[in-house]
């Protein structure tokens, strides 16, 4: 399907969000949205899917204007938006979240008994004046004024084969919020398939999943793609634009500044993005003598895996980076670190005092800060603006709060952190690199360890470089680092050394002057002592 979008124009307030924005996407492409943080690009493609409106300006589908008002009135004209934070309901089932928006399903003869009726006597009437399909399926409404279906033997059916298509292994009986981000997506992407969308949006979607996740979602849109399928791909990372994409498009502070065929050199690209090229920081040396974080004998686990970890020393200032596979036991080392997971067994310690089975309050008050993958769920309160999560952390014990120092000292991370957004913004509605910003401009200064899922997720290239060269300031002044990242470039560069986590087994701390890409891939699939 052919989208053709003319002379967009969309503001929040004072801030003019898409200026003018003209953009063609042809059918059978995989047309790239680039851009740095705050350019423009997820208003855009809510405006196309139906979640905002715009102001002024034209959509045509094939060359016919329509308006899309509604993600139900997207879906309806064949377009569907798979979130960088997928839009799924984590307490039910993957096949309970494949079915969500159906409205029509076919069955076969045997599943035809699985419907369940209002009112007796009606399996006749829904059979009248219909016939099956060249292979024997029924297409019937899944609700209905006079009747109600549970088709669960068709639409796990219907889901298998979808998932076979792409080599997707998801496990339909398993609960959504145990999945990896990874998963949780390609769940996505199945359901509005299903859905029957013909152009597909994806917004930052290789943030924070692994490379074997990113390869399974590339290859589908390929696939798709050559199925006559439009796909629109919103990132701010040139690897996987350049990868992925048959054309891009680069916007920068709202506005359309050039579009190039694909392959095109990079260095094109980010003049486009930012207006200059980019110098990449160098690490230099911050660890100390002291020690930061220390565990001996350790013994973890959730419900899902264990690790155990006979002794590990981080010095002060000291960068580790977490490699792996998500889900193979990174999380639950940074969990027990920040005071949010209890060890089974072993010892832990911070700054030399003994914290093994210690609160979290008492984790903060030793100078830990934990910064989650999941903004939203973990790091930040939904509904409050950044003034209040401001207030919140400025608050200590008192009951009383000063608003016009806190609104300062808002105005000032805001300012400092480039936050696209004003003390009264709620987080929610701040994009995905904004909402991440807001959350390293949380973290208390000084701090004695300092744990981090996906530092730079949703971050553009410049904001991702000057994020770490506060880290590495931080770091000059003591602070240790443990860190965990889908990007093995970012783990290899700013890291002192690298441990590897590979379901649930943990290797020794590796050099990473002495690490290669291959060799850390090859660790990360399970080789942990080559």
């Amino acid at each position: 399907m052919k989208i053709e979008l003319k002379s967009i124009y969309k503001s929040f307030g004072s801030v003019l969000a898409n200026d003018d924005v003209s953009l063609t996407v042809e059918t059978g492409t995989i047309h790239g949205l680039l851009g740095e943080n705050g350019a423009g690009k997820s208003t855009l493609v809510k405006i196309i899917s139906g979640f905002i409106g715009r102001d002024r300006g034209s959509i045509l589908l094939n060359d016919c204007p329509v308006e899309i008002k509604t993600p139900e009135a997207a879906i309806g004209q064949g377009i569907g938006m798979l979130h960088q934070d997928p839009l799924d309901f984590p307490p039910l089932s993957v096949l309970d979240n494949f079915m969500i928006g159906k409205r029509q399903i076919t069955l076969t003869n045997e599943e035809k008994k699985e419907v369940r009726f209002i009112k007796p006597g009606l399996k006749s009437q829904i059979e009248v004046g219909k016939m099956p399909d060249s292979q024997g399926l029924w297409s019937i409404p899944i609700f209905h004024p006079s009747f109600f279906i549970l088709p669960k033997k068709a639409a796990a059916r219907e889901f298998k084969q979808l998932a076979n298509q792409f080599n997707f292994n998801l496990n339909i009986h398993e609960i959504v919020g145990n999945l990896s981000v990874g998963e949780r997506q390609q769940l996505e992407i199945l359901r509005l398939l299903s859905l029957g969308v013909q152009t597909l949006i994806l917004d930052e979607p290789t943030t924070g999943i692994s490379a074997s996740q990113k390869d399974a979602i590339f290859a589908a849109m390929k696939q798709l793609a050559a199925t006559g399928k439009s796909i629109i791909f919103v990132s701010h990372k040139l690897e996987d634009v350049e990868v992925l994409c048959d054309r891009v498009t680069v916007m920068r502070q709202g506005r359309v500044v050039g579009n190039a065929e694909i392959p095109c050199p990079s260095n094109q690209l980010v003049e486009m993005m930012f207006g200059r090229e980019l110098a990449q920081p160098s690490k230099p040396e911050t660890a100390q003598s002291e020690v930061a974080f220390a565990v001996n004998n350790l013994l973890v686990k959730d419900d899902r895996l264990s690790i155990k970890i006979d002794s590990l020393t981080v010095q002060c200032g000291e960068v580790i980076g977490l490699a792996g596979l998500e889900g193979s036991g990174q999380r639950l080392l940074l969990l027990l670190g920040a005071g949010l997971q209890q060890a089974v067994s072993g010892k832990l310690y911070i700054n030399g005092a003994d914290m093994t089975h210690k609160s979290y309050p008492e984790y903060l008050k030793a100078g830990v800060g934990f910064l989650p993958a999941d903004r939203l769920k973990e790091g930040l309160v939904s509904g409050l603006s950044i003034h209040e999560h401001v207030m919140l952390r400025n608050r200590e014990d008192s009951l009383f709060i000063n608003r016009q120092e806190t609104l300062k000292i808002a105005q000032q991370a805001i300012a400092f952190f480039d936050i696209r957004g004003k003390p009264n913004s709620k987080v929610e509605r701040l994009s995905g690199g904004n909402q991440q910003r807001t959350q390293l401009a949380l973290l208390p200064v000084p701090l004695n360890l300092l744990l981090m899922e996906h530092p730079t997720r949703g971050l553009d290239i410049e904001s991702a470089i000057w994020v770490w060269q506060q880290l590495i300031i931080r770091c000059q002044s003591g602070t240790a680092i443990l860190f965990t990242s889908s990007d093995l470039d970012e783990i290899m560069q700013y890291s002192d050394r690298v441990i590897v986590f590979s379901g649930g087994n943990v290797s020794e701390p590796i050099d990473a002057r002495k690490l290669t890409a291959e060799h850390l891939g090859q660790m990360i699939g399970g080789k942990l002592n080559q």
